[in-house]
């Protein structure tokens, strides 16, 4: 039995058809964030925002322990032998929890997701123009620039309104 894994690598896809395939998923994943902080800013409110966030984590733990469970065979991290700045992520996703908690009630779910959108955005123009964390280099050019522009305006018109 092979794992998704090596379905992924044994039939590859074309570029521009994987593309047409993630952007509808990873809409849809930006489509539950916002729904997640929908649901987080009110618990957070009720249990205390790190319970919120632990519950989160908790549960989302708990999904992972079965999908790996019923993934099959899968290889183990070697946690000892990567490079510790990879393990920053497990450090940065409960201070995005905390804060999307804390600010949600205040500044609402639309405020809170475009602000989270401009960071994001911002740093992955500076990442992929750098190439760091091993990214591919993808150069800042001028339609990049009115994209991070206008995702600051969009900021500044819902924050107005």
């Amino acid at each position: 039995m092979q794992t998704l894994d090596e379905v992924a690598i044994a039939t590859p896809v074309k570029k521009s058809g994987l593309r047409l395939l993630l952007l509808p998923l990873v809409i849809l994943a930006g489509m539950g964030l916002s729904v997640e902080a929908g649901l987080l800013g009110p618990l957070g409110e009720q249990v205390g925002h790190l319970w919120a966030t632990l519950s989160i984590f908790g549960v989302g733990a708990a999904i992972l322990c079965l999908l790996l469970l019923f993934a099959g065979p899968q290889k183990g991290p070697a946690l000892t032998e990567l490079p510790r700045w990879q393990l920053i992520g497990g450090f940065l996703g409960p201070i995005y929890v905390v804060v999307l908690t804390l600010a949600t009630p205040h500044i609402g779910i639309a405020m809170t997701m475009i602000a989270i959108l401009s960071g994001q955005v911002g740093k992955s123009v500076l990442i992929d123009h750098f190439g760091w964390f091993g990214a591919t280099r993808k150069k800042v050019n001028g339609e990049r620039w009115l994209a991070l522009g206008l995702i600051v305006v969009a900021l500044i018109l819902i924050a107005r309104g």
